[in-house]
């Protein structure tokens, strides 16, 4: 079926539908990365956005639930310029398009992504929408009739309570781990994020995004991981001020959303990108190490270099393509947080060394006790 995609500034790509025939509307952003579409679009950091994927074939491998990262589809809507229904793939259950329907989830394949990513990299991110051809022509050209669902997107505090768990839980790992309790601050997190925790360190136990910091401590964990998750961080100033305590009292690692959260509670300053960070193949250097590493991302906030500069912080990595913030340590805390996720999931694990580094950082604070 003919569709189109209409973006807030009146620009306007004609397509084929797959998926679900559900109109929708979210905001427009694109990701780099060659593969990963199951990991990408079951990622909770894309919750309510619509997502292009710049490789142009996708689907060719189908969906399996092994790579599945969270429990469905967090986007609004995908697309792409070429839909592949015939995947061959040997652990493949279903083709991405049934999987988009089964979840109500529009798909668009058959345009110009190269001209769409062009225009948003020039105009900056913006909300659009997803459409059939019988919609799109009942607004007999008046665009804006098809975005006037805009200002009740999911917004604010509401994000993160969308995207976290609701209840606390606890993922223990039988193996030869380090024995380490990890309390998981969830702001959307990444399935691949967690078994990556409770495999290294043995015990972690997942907390809801507004939690006390009372309930947090009850738990007496040797450390807190602040994870990825969507929306502006200067929306979560009660967040803000739980991880300001924590940062006194626990050693700390935040990636992404936790990074800029640590950054706030620390008195820094965030900002929106133009177009952000989405892909698998993001150059970092660790200035540490003095190592470029390729990196996993998804962000469209990024902390302001210059805020730090009052702060008792070192800034650990920068982005090779634009020397954005990537990282940043606490000189005098147990406090460290990356911009990207370090376990990939899709992407290379050039950066699985930090899970190493904050097992060492808890050891470290356990020993000087």
């Amino acid at each position: 079926m003919k569709g189109y995609l209409v973006l807030e500034d009146g620009f306007v790509l004609e397509g084929k539908l797959f998926g679900s025939l559900e109109k929708s509307i979210g905001e427009v952003v694109f990701n780099t990365g060659m593969t990963g579409y199951e990991e990408i679009i079951t990622d909770p950091s894309y919750f309510g956005q619509m997502v292009i994927l710049t490789y142009p074939i996708i689907g060719n491998y189908g969906i399996n639930l092994e790579d599945i990262q969270s429990g469905g589809p967090q986007i609004k809507g995908l697309i792409v310029r070429e839909f592949v229904g015939n995947y061959s793939n040997w652990r493949g259950k279903m083709t991405l398009s049934a999987y988009l329907e089964a979840h109500k989830i529009i798909g668009i394949e058959q345009l110009d992504t190269r001209a769409l990513v062009k225009h948003i990299r020039d105009k900056g991110t913006m909300i659009g929408v997803i459409v059939t051809e019988k919609v799109f022509k009942s607004v007999d050209g008046d665009l804006q009739k098809l975005l006037t669902e805009k200002d009740n997107l999911v917004s604010g505090e509401a994000l993160l309570e969308a995207v976290s768990t609701k209840e606390s839980y606890v993922m223990d790992t039988v193996t030869e781990a380090n024995d380490y309790k990890v309390a998981v601050l969830d702001f959307g997190i990444k399935r691949n994020i967690l078994e990556s925790l409770a495999y290294r360190t043995g015990h972690v136990k997942v907390f809801p995004a507004f939690t006390s910091y009372e309930e947090i401590m009850a738990y007496n964990p040797d450390g807190v991981f602040l994870s990825n998750g969507p929306g502006d961080p200067e929306d979560y100033k009660s967040v803000v001020e739980v991880v300001k305590r924590l940062l006194d009292s626990k050693p700390v690692f935040g990636i992404c959303l936790g990074h800029q959260l640590i950054a706030l509670a620390l008195g820094a300053k965030t900002q929106k990108l133009k177009f952000g960070h989405r892909g698998s193949n993001h150059p970092v250097k660790d200035l540490m190490l003095n190592k470029v590493m390729i990196t996993s991302q998804n962000h469209g906030y990024v902390v302001v270099k210059e805020t730090l500069e009052p702060l008792d912080v070192t800034i650990t990595h920068l982005n090779v393509n634009d020397g954005s913030l990537e990282g940043i340590k606490h000189n005098s805390k147990p406090v460290f947080s990356v911009q990207y996720h370090p376990e990939a999931s899709p992407g290379p694990g050039d950066s699985a060394y930090l899970f190493d580094q904050f097992i060492a950082m808890m050891e470290e604070t356990k020993n000087a006790k």
